[in-house]
């Protein structure tokens, strides 16, 4: 019996390639796609080691691994380190963003990043909505269409209001979004063809592992340190493989709270630079100015894009945000978004515009921080001596969990005792191993009070031993 006879003995999967046209990996990921259709391949059922199926098809492990990669970016299989490639579970919404899996009413929801409830939020939204109501010239700009970059005069103010927190934009630079999210897959879309490679950090926000995923793009995990993304790491990975964009959250990441430095923030430049490689900046996770480091475009305009949005300051369901990019990249962005949705609407814009230079939303921002502030504090003396890293003025912690604990098991005994988390697994870029951590919101509580007790739950959970396998019978 030879290599190949051996090899298709062994394979619980073997696909006949025969009959197929054109490269041998589209037509392999074809018959898989097929066969997964059909109930061949069951979710969860895990295929054939590379090297195994090349052997029984008689081609190169090359082309196997082509294939598998190709099936993971259509969302078929899942790889991961340990276990292998295996076919993607049907109810596997990964990454989950939980934003509309909110907790039972007698649970403590700590897996939300939101702003903290409050009735000023309600009360000032209905002011701008008045207010909106008696200018003539702003109801006219709402029914009308405006140019693919938004109203000029709602980019004007929304400058004005930026300057007073430490940043400076020009109105001709940005380009209204609906929302960070819009202009996370906005940048994608428009500067990165499919096919192509883009890096983040290993553990990074969910939607932007969604939208590399749905737009066909290579996502690469960079390794982090206390920091964030290494640059040598990063300048690594870049040596490799060409990396058209690097997306970050310099001030604090979203989940593990790694904050850069200067030196850092310079180091990741000269990355990018010597690369030609864009920079995305992702600054969702908006601080106060005197928490702020230099944004990535002021280190470097010629490539350094800026995403703004009020779903952390103001309310999520406003969809109101916006995208800085330099002057060269802009007539790409502009036809992308033409292309979507003409432009990001004008209510929106003017009702947020009304609300952010009103003056109100100082107010409730200032109370905000300094609400968050306290219960960061909370979490450091209640959660000590566990491991967790966080931002002073941060909507979440990033919880460590002791040796032997294990992440999936930790969250679900969390909702025995009332309290919901997310794991690590939704962050994981590509077939990055997920660590063994959680991450807790501080901002779902209505109340420190509230979300004290949802800590000294957790806590509890910590001092605990871990439960014991039941042994195998």
């Amino acid at each position: 019996m030879n290599v190949q006879q051996r090899a298709r003995e062994r394979c619980q999967w073997l696909p006949d390639l025969e009959q197929a046209s054109g490269p041998r990996y589209k037509a392999l990921v074809e018959l898989m796609a097929a066969d997964i259709a059909l109930g061949v391949l069951e979710p969860g059922a895990r295929l054939p080691p590379q090297r195994l199926l090349a052997d029984a098809l008689g081609v190169t492990v090359g082309t196997i691994t082509r294939a598998y990669r190709e099936a993971e970016r259509r969302g078929l299989v899942e790889a991961r380190v340990g276990s292998g490639t295996r076919v993607r579970s049907q109810t596997d919404n990964r990454p989950h963003f939980h934003h509309l899996t909110r907790a039972g009413d007698d649970s403590i929801d700590l897996s939300l990043s939101i702003p903290i409830p409050t009735f000023r939020r309600e009360q000032q939204l209905a002011l701008s909505l008045q207010q909106i109501a008696t200018q003539p010239q702003a109801i006219n700009t709402a029914l009308s269409y405006q140019p693919e970059q938004g109203c000029l005069d709602q980019r004007q103010q929304l400058c004005r209001w930026l300057e007073t927190q430490g940043l400076a934009l020009s109105p001709e630079e940005l380009i209204l979004t609906e929302g960070g999210q819009h202009a996370d897959f906005l940048a994608l879309q428009a500067l990165i063809k499919p096919g192509e490679a883009v890096a983040s950090a290993a553990l990074t926000y969910p939607g932007m592992i969604a939208a590399a995923r749905q737009l066909g793009l290579k996502h690469l995990g960079v390794g982090t340190d206390a920091e964030g993304i290494r640059p040598d790491l990063l300048e690594r990975l870049c040596q490799q493989q060409r990396i058209r964009l690097l997306y970050l959250m310099p001030e604090y990441n979203n989940p593990t709270g790694h904050s850069m430095s200067e030196a850092r923030r310079q180091a990741i430049v000269e990355v990018a630079r010597r690369h030609d490689m864009l920079l995305l900046e992702d600054g969702v996770q908006f601080v106060p100015p005197q928490a702020r480091g230099t944004p990535m475009h002021e280190l470097a305009p010629e490539r350094a894009m800026y995403i703004f949005s009020v779903s952390k300051l103001l309310a999520g369901g406003l969809r109101f945000g916006a995208l800085r990019a330099p002057a060269n990249l802009l007539p790409q962005l502009r036809a992308a978004l033409r292309a979507q949705c003409w432009s990001s609407p004008a209510l929106m814009g003017a009702v947020t515009c009304q609300w952010l230079t009103s003056g109100e939303a100082d107010e409730l921002l200032a109370w905000q921080w300094d609400e968050i502030r306290h219960r960061q504090a909370l979490v450091r003396e209640l959660l000590a001596p566990y491991e967790v890293s966080a931002h002073a003025c941060g909507f979440h912690a990033w919880l460590r969990l002791p040796e032997g604990r294990r992440a999936a098991e930790f969250v679900q005994l969390a909702d025995t005792q009332g309290v919901t988390l997310i794991a690590a697994e939704p962050f994981c870029v590509g077939s990055q191993p997920a660590p063994q951590a959680v991450r807790l919101c501080v901002t779902p509580p209505p109340t420190r009070e509230a979300l004290a007790e949802g800590l000294k739950r957790v806590r509890r959970l910590l001092d605990d031993e871990p439960p014991v396998p039941a042994p195998l019978l």
